[in-house]
């Protein structure tokens, strides 16, 4: 099936973002993306080396550009200003790349965005030329504010960042998806298979993870889990659900035809 993923114009095959957090080391980073099958990998500036620590390690060791699109990220950012500031440090570390994700957090208890500030260093950045994709709430007002002004994608989660809780709010996605004309791609909250899976069937057009898969007792395994489950996610919302029909059973073979019932004595 032809369905590719267009963000910023570029065409992806896969459908399934990570992280590049939390591995034992980056060769487990490296073949848990390769599970997932992922082509686009999250990268926190403020915690991952790509340059600005030389003589370092650098995850650009094992995930290079030219293999991987760089997703540069400004977790741990709590102001507009320092997000901003972030992500013109990635741009300069990698070229003049300008695909990024914007992150800012309110509180760092639950790790819930701070929209104000999101609004207000999304706007810079797409006047300084980013390609910003942005997390956000799972609020329909606030993504469709964000695509107004300009961001190539918009990131609701679909519940708190690290939680594995799940899908918490369907009902908010579902809305967000029907009015976007963006990719709408879950965000934080993914624990399992099951839950990427529900994620595409709702209609979006990817997951990104990363705690669900470097948490996992086998990383690399649940990488591959995740890989399925968003490739069959996806084909059951192209394929259709069939209705729901409450308090209504319908058999699954044909009623006509059908021997007749034995005469009871």
């Amino acid at each position: 099936m032809n369905d590719p993923l267009i963000i910023a114009g570029k065409t992806y095959s896969s459908r399934l973002l990570v992280g590049t957090g939390k591995y034992k080391d980056f060769a487990e980073t490296r073949e848990a993306v390769d599970a997932a099958g992922a082509e686009i990998v999250t990268v926190a500036i403020r915690r991952t080396n790509i340059g600005q620590h030389p003589g370092e390690q650098s995850l650009l060791d094992v995930l290079p550009p030219s293999q991987y699109t760089l997703l540069p990220n400004t977790a741990g950012c709590y102001t507009a200003e320092d997000a901003v500031r972030t992500l013109r440090l990635a741009r300069e570390l990698l070229d003049g790349h300008t695909l990024v994700k914007l992150e800012v957090l309110g509180d760092p208890s639950n790790l819930y965005p701070n929209m104000p500030e999101t609004l207000k260093a999304a706007e810079t950045l797409v006047k300084e030329g980013f390609d910003v994709m942005v997390y956000c709430s799972d609020d329909p007002i606030q993504a469709k504010r964000l695509e107004e002004i300009g961001c190539v994608a918009v990131m609701p989660l679909a519940s708190i960042i690290g939680s594995g809780m799940g899908i918490l709010n369907p009902w908010n996605l579902r809305l967000i998806i029907d009015n976007a004309r963006v990719p709408v791609l879950v965000d934080a909250g993914v624990g399992t298979a099951s839950d990427a899976a529900i994620a595409m069937e709702l209609g979006c057009d990817a997951v990104l993870m990363n705690s669900a898969i470097a948490h996992a007792r086998l990383p690399v395994h649940m990488a591959s889990a995740m890989k399925h489950a968003v490739l069959a996610g996806r084909e059951a919302y192209l394929a259709g659900r069939m209705p729901r029909k409450l308090y209504s059973a319908e058999p699954s073979s044909p009623t006509s035809g059908m021997i007749a019932p034995a005469r009871g004595g």
